[in-house]
């Protein structure tokens, strides 16, 4: 419990600090934010705010990550590792986008095509390597079971072995595209992709606690209550320290924004989540869990589909934030409303976790 403790204040202290340094090297390299033509006008006037505050939050996370387990004297679990290598993937990738936008001065970065070429690169490598690395009880980081807030037995490797990982690397990689997208849409006002990850990685933080104390690999009995979750101590330590580094990072993210997480943080934060909900072997539970994220994907591929079989759109503009704004909600007033949202479907999916140990 110290380690995961350590790694939040530490995590937190690295953000609060560190983001108003990495703002000052933004704007003194003029690396600011370039804004959508087509979106509320009331955005113009976030244009040259510094972009790519991922950064931060990810040196935050790792900082803290490695200073934990140094201190509390532990070696790093492949879980853990394996999850910070998506993390930071991913994180680079949003990187190289922020980085065109800015070098380039125009407001879309990498094309789409070659932003799902890397991060279905960064998705394969994690989705192949999360199922070796077994421990001496045979456990591996993650299992080719579709689960919810255990494994289902629905096994993916019920035609063999290379088929089973074939279809894990399709169903990882839908997880880790759909989440990274959903983040990443979300972060279209001051502070709502950063207070909603709160939210979302604090309840991680708990339900990687709850498996800590209830592992299979622990208990002398083992019992349909307790979790085959390999590394769930790591796990819990990496969601603490994301959650301190939102923490540190919405001081300055908040509106008015002195930084914008960009693409990278976002697409970094997206596939932490795709990544946890894996190796917790909450899969589906993490829709739940994360449902202000999966709201909004959904309101955008909603207004999508629904333009192109009608012509016509069922939101003012999609994704569903602006749709609040072009009707005249404030936007401190739309993200602290959907922070509650998130905060809802965060502990609605720690209800329904802990309502299942209970049934078990």
């Amino acid at each position: 419990m110290i380690a995961i403790l350590v790694a939040g204040a530490v995590a937190l202290v690295v953000s609060l600090l560190g983001t108003p340094l990495f703002i000052r090297f933004l704007v003194h390299r003029n690396y600011g934010q370039f804004i959508r033509q087509d979106g509320p006008t009331a955005h113009f006037t976030k244009r040259g705010t510094p972009t790519m505050g991922g950064v931060v939050i990810i040196v935050a996370t790792l900082v803290a990550y490695a200073f934990s387990n140094v201190v509390t004297g532990n070696l790093p679990s492949a879980s853990g590792l394996l999850l910070l290598f998506l993390m930071v993937g991913l994180g680079i990738v949003g990187f190289l986008d922020d980085f065109i936008k800015i070098s380039r001065q125009r407001s879309l970065g990498l094309s789409p095509a070659w932003k799902i070429v890397g991060q279905g690169v960064i998705g394969v490598v994690f989705s192949v390597l999360v199922l070796q690395f077994p421990n001496e009880r045979f456990r591996t980081p993650a299992s080719t079971e579709i689960s919810f807030s255990r494994d289902l037995g629905i096994d993916l490797a019920f035609a063999g072995a290379t088929v089973g990982l074939l279809l894990f690397v399709i169903w990882a990689n839908f997880l880790i595209t759909a989440w990274s997208n959903a983040v990443n849409l979300t972060d279209g006002l001051d502070g709502l992709a950063t207070g909603a990850s709160m939210f979302v990685f604090g309840a991680y933080t708990l339900v990687t606690i709850w498996q800590m104390n209830q592992n299979c690999q622990l208990l002398s009995s083992v019992g349909p209550s307790c979790y085959e979750v390999r590394d769930p101590r790591d796990l819990s330590i990496v969601a603490a320290a994301i959650v301190g580094a939102c923490f540190g990072f919405l001081w300055w993210n908040a509106s008015p924004a002195k930084i914008f997480m960009g693409d990278t943080g976002a697409l970094a934060l997206g596939g932490a989540l795709a990544g946890m909900t894996i190796l917790t072997r909450t899969e589906i539970l993490g829709a739940i869990i994360g449902g202000l994220f999966v709201l909004i994907i959904l309101s955008d591929v909603i207004q999508i589909g629904f333009f192109k079989a009608t012509g016509r759109r069922v939101f003012k503009m999609a994704p569903l934030h602006h749709h609040f704004e072009l009707m005249g909600w404030g936007e401190v007033t739309i993200v602290i409303r959907f922070w509650i949202i998130a905060a809802l479907c965060a502990s609605l999916g720690l209800g329904i976790f802990y309502a299942e140990w209970i049934a078990g």
